[in-house]
């Protein structure tokens, strides 16, 4: 089984960071992992996305130009990547910074105002991208709270140990939030 990941938004919102855990999270879990970033030159602020590709068996191409589950955390990356997602696949969208706006019918939208939710319930806007991981741990089923805690611990700097707690409180956040009213 494959299963292929795209996060997306600007620089800043700690994308990359996202598929690092995620990636990490896979292979401690001993799946086979690609973590694939992309950029642009304007680096903060800029567009910024990544690919995780997670299989039993090898991987079989890096970069992808479909995926069974997208994050966007920012509009434009609303509207770049609901195109790329499979039939039957999902899309978590931060309705904070993107229009709640259904253009299929095939896939499955997940709205839940991210940005916002860290921000009143973290203090932190800089918390939406493992608040998004923690959504997408529930929405996925393929990988569970745990495994990507100890990913948050083996990605997450030494000078930065100290923000691991939060991190945790972030996944909890987005596990814990109720789907059934978006």
């Amino acid at each position: 089984m494959e299963k292929d990941f795209i996060i997306a938004g600007f620089g800043g919102q700690g994308v990359l960071l996202a598929g690092e855990v995620l990636a990490n999270g896979f292979m401690i879990d001993d799946k086979k992992v690609t973590w694939y970033p992309s950029y642009g030159a304007e680096m903060r602020g800029g567009t910024v996305n990544c690919t995780v590709v997670m299989s039993d068996t090898e991987v079989s191409a890096v970069q992808k130009s479909h995926a069974d589950f997208i994050i966007v955390l920012n509009q434009a990356s609303f509207d770049k990547y609901t195109s790329w997602v499979r039939k039957g696949g999902s899309i978590i969208v931060n309705s904070s910074l993107a229009n709640i706006k259904k253009t299929r019918e095939d896939i499955n939208y997940i709205f839940v105002p991210i940005t916002k939710l860290a921000q009143e319930k973290l203090g932190n806007i800089k918390m939406s991208n493992i608040l998004a991981l923690g959504i997408l741990s529930k929405v996925s089923k393929l990988i569970s709270l745990k495994t990507l805690e100890t990913a948050l611990n083996n990605v997450i700097p030494s000078h930065r140990k100290n923000l691991i707690p939060k991190n945790i409180e972030a996944l909890n956040l987005g596990y814990e939030y109720d789907l059934l009213h978006v």
